[in-house]
């Protein structure tokens, strides 16, 4: 069940990219609708010589745009406001800074969709050699970057990394940008677990087309904890380096090194970059670009570009194991506190959980079923607030009590469910909850008696043998943990023979375009449809049919059959 108040994080955030660009070597600010000026990093403070108060609330254009005399420049086709947010544009300006002076600089925008915040662009922004500082300067590599196409390499490689959800297959999007322009060779080393390394990714550019190499990838020899050489430092976060063929000549000191030098020899590379895939907490890597030709040896500058590269690979890749381990740990819990189904004579019972699609979306869907000390059989479904292992966490907390309290007390299910809420707001850290609790029994007639409360949750489905449906919305109270004490009430129907009664979760019908109503029908309809199904088959087709595509929710599914004969 997703809580509305605390939604899951975009995957902006997830990424930390904010964080990223605080510590970007460009300044950055971001612009909102009208033009203005809602964010500004620290290092475009730094280069206007100005404090936050004197750039955030003002008109982008007005406050930053110069000529090279200092004069407003006008705007672009008389328009009131620039449309940063329209497309990819660049240029040249000169910015006036806090103390008078101005600093010639190159600028980029980078559209984007509207948050929250009204964000519709971010502006990055670097300074520019001027004519007579770069009349002095040996002519560049013909792979050198201008700063221009370093920021933007930068722009489009954080755009991969926050709009693919498969981090892996980001990471090749990122070489393909950074393959031929600025490297022959792409090589990405990750670190797995502890000290343990694989060569997750070599790549060749070679007559402008890309070839993954899995030949050289593969699993790589540990970390050495003191290694002087550019790799192992790389992957112990201690430094980046040049590199060459010569730096791995004498005799290698570790299984890295002797690794190192056949990826030299492999490939023919003669000059190499080598940089720390540095997350927020920790190392997770090394990214290496490698060229060919000696006479386009990479530079400190170039080294500076691939650090900023491997640092926006280390943060999408650190989140993306941090989501992982979360979800991991979550179905974990859910696999392990998910039950064994009892037995029950002539009646058929079986179960679906369906993770959320999202592997950062861990939820607190649950089921559950077990025989009472009278011989009834309890059944429940349940849904507690959130998508993560706190979600997780607080099912486990509820499912355990609510079986307690059920087994051990003789109490209706309204009852029960009451002492739970009561308990649930002290001892547990579970803010919202929904569930149904129910006990199926026979009676002496042979007729098989469900008695039921509901707190919040949406209405189990009674499917006869005709394929008639109704939905049993009686027995319903407030969800779990409102604070509040209203009387709760129990239902009772008598199952009909053939009879299929379906127990979900919201996952299963819940989309946000559209109405719930709309989901309930279409649930309904399937299940009709599906009544001669053997139960395994109705259950795998329900689940399969009725599920939205857009869904981001788990599912937790509890499907009965009652017999057609008396048992």
């Amino acid at each position: 069940m997703t809580d509305r108040s605390t939604a899951p994080p975009t995957v902006i955030d997830q990424l930390s990219v904010s964080a990223a660009l605080e510590h970007a070597s460009a300044g950055v600010y971001a612009v909102g609708e009208s033009g203005r000026i809602i964010w500004v990093n620290t290092r475009a403070l730094d280069l206007l010589l100005r404090g936050a108060d004197d750039v955030i609330g003002h008109d982008a254009h007005d406050l930053l745009h110069r000529d090279a005399r200092g004069r407003p420049v006008p705007r672009e086709s008389g328009q009131p406001r620039p449309p940063l947010q329209q497309a990819f544009r660049t240029g040249r300006n000169w910015y006036p800074r806090g103390d008078g002076t101005l600093l010639p600089g190159q600028w980029f925008s980078l559209p984007c969709e509207p948050n929250e915040q009204g964000v519709v662009a971010l502006v990055a922004f670097h300074p520019a050699e001027t004519p007579e500082q770069d009349a002095g300067r040996p002519a560049a590599s013909p792979r050198a970057l201008s700063e221009g196409e370093r920021l933007a390499l930068l722009a489009d490689t954080t755009a991969q990394l926050i709009s693919n959800v498969d981090v892996h297959g980001a990471l090749r999007r990122v070489v393909e940008l950074m393959l031929p322009r600025l490297a022959d060779w792409a090589v990405i080393d990750l670190i797995v677990e502890g000290d343990e390394v694989t060569r997750s990714l070599v790549v060749q550019a070679q007559d402008s087309v890309l070839r993954i190499r899995e030949d050289l990838q593969g699993p790589m020899p540990p970390i050495p904890a003191s290694s002087p050489m550019p790799l192992s430092k790389a992957l112990r976060g201690a430094a980046s380096a040049l590199a060459g063929p010569e730096t791995y000549d004498g005799p290698p000191d570790t299984g890295i090194a002797v690794e190192q030098r056949k990826l030299f020899e492999a490939t023919g590379i003669q000059t190499a970059a080598i940089a720390p895939i540095r997350g927020p907490h920790e190392v997770v890597g090394a990214l290496t670009l490698g060229r060919t030709r000696r006479d386009e040896a990479f530079t400190t500058d170039d080294l500076a570009l691939v650090e900023d590269i491997a640092r926006r690979i280390g943060i999408a890749l650190e989140n993306a194991r941090h989501y992982q381990r979360q979800r991991q740990i979550a179905a974990t819990m859910q696999r392990y506190l998910l039950p064994q189904l009892p037995r029950l004579s002539g009646v058929e019972m079986t179960t679906r959980y369906l993770p959320a699609p999202d592997a950062s979306h861990v939820g607190g869907d649950w089921y559950d079923a077990f025989t009472l000390p009278a011989g009834d059989t309890a059944l429940v479904i349940g849904d507690v607030v959130g998508h993560d292992l706190d979600a997780a966490a607080g099912m486990a907390q509820l499912r355990n009590m609510l079986r307690a309290y059920t087994w051990s007390q003789d109490n209706p299910p309204h009852r029960t469910v009451q002492h739970l809420d009561q308990a649930m707001r002290h001892i547990t850290d579970v803010r919202m909850a929904t569930l149904i609790l129910a006990r199926l029994a026979c009676d002496p007639a042979g007729h098989w008696i469900l008695r039921w409360t509901s707190a919040g949750h949406p209405p189990p489905l009674l499917v006869d043998y005709d394929g008639v449906t109704r939905y049993l919305h009686e027995g319903n109270g407030l969800l779990l943990g409102t604070g509040t004490d209203r009387p709760r009430h129990d239902a009772q129907a008598v199952l009909p023979p053939g009879s299929t009664l379906v127990f979900y979760t919201d996952g299963l019908i819940e989309t946000r375009r559209e109405l719930l109503d709309t989901g309930l029908e279409r649930l309904r309809r399937h299940a009709a449809a599906l009544a001669h199904r053997p139960l395994n088959s109705f259950t795998d087709l329900l689940l399969e049919r009725t599920r939205p595509t857009d869904n981001d929710d788990d599912v937790a599914l509890l499907t009965i059959r009652i017999p057609l004969g008396t048992p």
